[in-house]
């Protein structure tokens, strides 16, 4: 059962990627361990043909391509995202009760299903930016151990807790941390990343879900695991992009931050990250002239988790398109261009699943029910080239912990390798 190994490394790279930005980091050691070589922002871009490069913006996107050894026809990009949804610490975290609890204070991130984060054991993971040398430094930091944990209400103090509750994120969701009034979280962290506290200047602070990715089901046929959506399509991506040989098109991998909050960041699919690294390769490799020409000869595959078949409330699931857990990739379209499938980019999909033999399957929404939207759109606003919108199956999407089918991963590397190679 090959779909095994292709879901275990998946676990690996979730478990090890609590925030986007260790997620990045991660898929940056993979690129540097594959001979890419890194690019910064900063400096002019000296490129060659065959070589293979990728570029880091803020810590939580990424952009990586591979450049045909002759002149290239136009780009084939896969676009997923590397955020999901979670509480994030605020500036000053600490809440003193009673003189007894400390809690952190957080905000929601996302569109979380709140009620999935009480009573699990979560960590702290996230950036500090700390000054060194008189320059500002990012440092990395997850403290790993179970750290807090939001309790519910005892049902005897809510006897009406299983007719529906209502939570309030400023008083409901608060996580627990420490008995002790004088812990201090900078000061916890200062001592992990061996640095003096008052050189902390800035962090970006989120609360993860410390439970394991594992397989579910008799046969092992499901898999569960925090941050299924996005990561399971950034790290299919990723490995369909590696594994992918020479080709004809220029291979954009392509990781953005912020989509579960609307994208419109500097590092979200609303900024020129992508437009401008193409134009960038175009100016260092001499065709910037053409690029309007080879955008009309691309094809972008904005890759983002869709809604399985629900097992306790099919009603939620238009009559017509039904995706499955294990069924294969999701092909989504939407009326009013939510999702960018059209006609062509369909058929393109669709041609190549069947030429690889690869399952799809279809998704729209319910006609009277409002869908979730992605970054395909709002990606492509910036360079127009035709796109279509995929995914893979999931079920309790925006959850704590989300469930997948085991296999499917396997049909997304297997499809991102044949649009690359395409």
């Amino acid at each position: 059962m090959s779909y095994m190994g292709t879901a275990q490394k998946l676990f690996d790279f979730i478990d090890n990627s609590p925030t986007c930005y260790h997620a990045v980091k991660n898929a940056e050691e993979k690129l540097l361990q594959a001979g890419f070589e890194r690019l910064s922002e900063k400096e002019t871009y000296c490129l060659e043909g065959g070589k293979n490069y990728f570029v880091v913006r803020n810590d939580s996107s990424i952009i990586a391509f591979s450049l045909p050894e002759n002149e290239a026809k136009g780009f084939r990009i896969f676009a997923s995202h590397s955020d999901s949804p979670c509480f994030k610490l605020k500036e000053n975290p600490e809440v003193v009760l009673e003189n007894a609890y400390v809690k952190f204070n957080v905000e929601k991130y996302g569109g979380m299903i709140l009620s999935t984060w009480l009573d699990r054991p979560l960590s702290v993971a996230g950036r500090v930016v700390v000054k060194e040398n008189g320059e500002l430094v990012t440092k990395l930091v997850d403290f790993e151990e179970n750290l807090c944990i939001i309790p519910n209400v005892a049902i005897h103090f809510n006897r009406e807790i299983n007719k529906g509750m209502e939570y309030n994120p400023q008083v409901d969701m608060q996580p627990l941390w420490s008995a002790n009034k004088e812990d201090k979280i900078y000061s916890l962290i200062a001592k992990k990343l061996d640095v003096e506290e008052d050189a902390i200047l800035g962090t970006d602070l989120f609360v993860y879900n410390k439970e394991k990715s594992a397989y579910i089901g008799w046969d092992n046929g499901f898999i569960a695991a925090p941050r299924i959506d996005d990561l399971g399509c950034m790290f299919g991506s990723l490995e369909g992009f590696l594994e992918s040989g020479n080709s004809e098109y220029i291979k954009i991998y392509c990781v953005f931050d912020h989509e579960e909050v609307g994208s419109r960041t500097r590092q979200g699919a609303d900024s020129d990250f992508l437009a401008s690294t193409m134009k960038r390769i175009g100016v260092a490799c001499g065709f910037e002239d053409k690029l309007s020409q080879m955008y009309a000869d691309s094809i972008l595959i904005s890759a983002d988790n869709g809604h399985a078949l629900h097992p306790n409330h099919p009603e939620k699931s238009d009559s017509g398109n039904k995706p499955v857990l294990n069924g294969g990739i999701v092909l989504k379209y939407h009326g009013n261009q939510q999702y960018t499938t059209d006609a062509y980019t369909g058929a393109y999909v669709k041609d190549i699943c069947k030429q690889n033999e690869i399952p799809y399957q279809t998704f729209h929404n319910r006609s009277d029910v409002a869908g979730g939207s992605t970054l395909g759109n709002i990606s492509i606003s910036h360079c127009s080239i035709p796109s279509a919108d995929i995914g893979l199956p999931q079920l309790a999407m925006h959850s704590a912990y989300e469930t997948a089918g085991a296999k499917d991963m396997e049909y997304l590397v297997k499809f991102a390798k044949a649009v690359y190679e395409s």
